[in-house]
């Protein structure tokens, strides 16, 4: 099954089909999966009432396309492969036929338990095989997976249960990051207090952490696997049946659970995983993001099992024991593929190339960025001491809520910039509008990010609350999806995300994009991250406050504050100096890697009573020091 376009001439033609034709293209692209019966119409939408309808009266099961289809001839291929958080303990390699009959056994402890087609279920465990076999189990039968990221706390878990009303937990005893041990059953324990909808936990064991067990509802998933049989046939699907359902974290602070359904989301995730990467048959593809997040979701699991490929999923983090923890992986899985966050290569920069020096990354042909913009002092060290100069860099643009990646380079066909996502992948239809919603014409402008026309891995809705899904992507800019992101077009039509438009500060008058001046700042010597905030300014409207992580504490911070300013004026021009430069040893992060700008925000408004819910955050502490050292 292969569905590549192999140079740049036929990008350019399935781009021009895919728009002129794109229910034929996406068509034709859908024929090279398994589909119990075909689909009626392969589309129908409006953007106006947020409906859209992907091959309608399609039949599936996208596990039949992750694993039974692969059988025949790849049943001995490795399909996951498991990096444990310690090196030194050892690793496990599920071959396409021994995943397929783990899933099998564990759908089977499912539905003995009372799970059935369209229930959901939550899932909150560690990044081990058993993530992945729970969210395939689920789609095996039809139930729709809910995976919290397992470092979310029980309130985070309450709230994610009780909205979807899930009737099932899948977690673990514990789970293991870095030197780090992390109580995940006890956590659950504490949010069902509050959830009356769950019925049954079911445990695998990892840490072997002490847990209480209640009689009646908690079982351990070991057990439950010998009371089965490794055979399940598949639930048959509807292409719009939900598949999942993803918290993202919502402007309300109330979480909103983003669906993505069956057909049209497999299609895509498979088809930008193919393209994108130039995944090739044998190769090691390394995706460095959690099952708790989309790109788990879509690049860990779905997106490669749909495609055949061998998909590497790492316990652990990228400095532990120590900061070539990545390279070691590398080199001992001959990794072809490597897609991570300009976070972790911004913190890997930190920490100099010494750990580098001596691992073999010769393997490598693809090196892949998510997350956020990489800005390009990020881009050139990712180039030069991973890539060698020899691996072309995907710096990927995409939401939770598009389901795989939208605008992105095809590695090695497209030619690249540092900084630029560059172009829009086939069946993707940017356009950049002006506040008013009219469409900004030709190259060389700027304005706010929309898609015009539906692909298919489109949001379907939100969880519970389609209005909330209409209002938050349909209905700023008429007839089309607001990406909520700014964005400039270059003179060669190359697309480059300026930043969260929320995140744009208005200093007399000019529109500047945070991505952009922290950029600017980042390019500084000794500057290892920086972010940037706007506050209220009596002359400008908008002041320009940044908080900045340097190498080592400036011994003169007057005079490093001055060398940055002249950088940043350097590269982008006065207007984007910063009002006040605040150093800092750390920034308030999720565990995803995203930085709170809300807390950074209060701060540099000095409205620093409420902060909000801070319990989400990697490490809380660091709030403190930014609070006490505030200008």
């Amino acid at each position: 099954m292969d569905l590549k376009i192999n140079s740049f001439e036929e990008y350019q033609e399935k781009y021009q089909q895919s728009v002129e034709d794109p229910e034929g293209f996406w068509g034709e692209v859908a024929q090279s999966f398994y589909w119990r019966k075909p689909w009626k119409k392969t589309l129908e939408w409006d953007f106006n009432e947020a409906n859209i309808k992907w091959f309608k009266g399609g039949k599936l099961n996208i596990t039949e396309n992750c694993l039974d289809r692969h059988l025949a001839e790849n049943g001995n291929t490795p399909a996951i492969i498991w990096e444990p958080n310690n090196p030194d303990e050892s690793t496990v390699t599920l071959t396409y036929k021994v995943l397929h009959q783990r899933v099998c056994r564990f759908a089977n402890v499912l539905k003995k338990h009372g799970a059935k087609k369209g229930d959901r279920i939550c899932i909150y465990m560690p990044m081990i095989p058993e993530l992945a076999i729970a969210v395939l189990a689920c789609a095996r039968i039809g139930a729709v997976h809910s995976v919290v990221f397992g470092g979310f706390s029980s309130q985070s878990i309450a709230d994610r249960i009780n909205d979807a009303e899930c009737n099932i937990v899948v977690t673990s005893d514990g789970s293991y990051r870095g030197n780090k041990e992390i109580p995940l059953k006890s956590t659950v324990d504490d949010a069902l207090i509050q959830c009356p909808s769950v019925q049954k936990v079911i445990v695998s064991t990892r840490t072997r952490t002490p847990v209480s067990m209640l009689k009646g509802r908690d079982c351990w998933w070991e057990d439950e696997e010998k009371s089965v049989s490794g055979d399940c046939p598949a639930e048959e699907m509807d292409a719009e049946d939900m598949l999942f359902i993803l918290y993202t974290s919502g402007s309300t602070g109330k979480p909103k659970g983003v669906v993505h359904t069956t057909g049209g989301y497999m299609v895509y995730a498979a088809y930008t995983f193919q393209n994108v990467f130039q995944y090739q048959p044998g190769q090691v593809h390394f995706c460095t993001a959690d099952i708790g997040w989309i790109t788990g979701h879509s690049y860990i699991v779905y997106g490669p099992l749909a495609s055949g490929a061998t998909s590497l999923m790492f316990e652990g983090v990228p400095t532990y024991p120590d900061a070539g923890r990545f390279w070691d992986v590398v080199e001992k899985y001959k990794v072809n593929v490597l897609y991570t966050a300009p976070t972790a290569i911004r913190s890997l920069m930190g920490f100099g190339t010494g750990f580098i020096d001596g691992k073999d990354l010769s393997s490598l042909t693809t090196l892949g960025s998510v997350g956020e913009p990489i800005n390009e002092e990020a881009w050139h060290w990712y180039d030069d001491n991973i890539g060698k100069n020899k691996c072309p860099i995907v710096d990927t643009w995409w939401q939770t809520e598009t389901g795989g990646i939208m605008i992105s380079p095809i590695a090695g066909i497209t030619p690249t910039k540092p900084g630029y996502a560059t172009l829009p992948l086939p069946g993707v239809q940017p356009v950049l509008v002006d506040e008013q919603g009219q469409e900004i014409e030709g190259n060389d402008v700027s304005g706010n990010l929309c898609i015009k026309f539906p692909w298919p891995g489109i949001i379907r809705t939100t969880y519970g609350d389609h209005e909330r899904c209409r209002q938050t992507y349909f209905s700023t800019y008429k007839g089309m999806y607001f990406t909520g992101d700014g964005c400039l077009r270059d003179a060669d039509g190359y697309y480059r995300i300026t930043g969260r438009v929320d995140d744009v500060i208005n200093v007399s008058g000019h529109r500047i994009g945070t991505a952009e001046v922290e950029n600017a700042i980042n390019m500084h010597l000794g500057v290892v991250e920086s972010a940037v905030v706007g506050y209220p300014h009596d002359v400008k409207g908008q002041g320009i406050y940044a908080y900045v992580i340097c190498e080592k504490t400036p011994a003169d911070a007057d005079l490093t504050r001055k060398d940055i300013l002249a950088t940043v004026t350097r590269i982008i021009g006065p207007i984007a100096k910063p009002d006040k430069i605040q150093f800092v040893s750390g920034l308030p992060k999720t565990r995803s890697g995203k930085i709170m700008r809300r807390i950074l925000r209060k701060v540099a408004e000095g409205e620093t009573s409420n902060l909000g819910d801070i319990s989400t955050l990697l490490d809380p502490a660091v709030v403190e020091e930014i609070k006490s050292g505030a200008l």
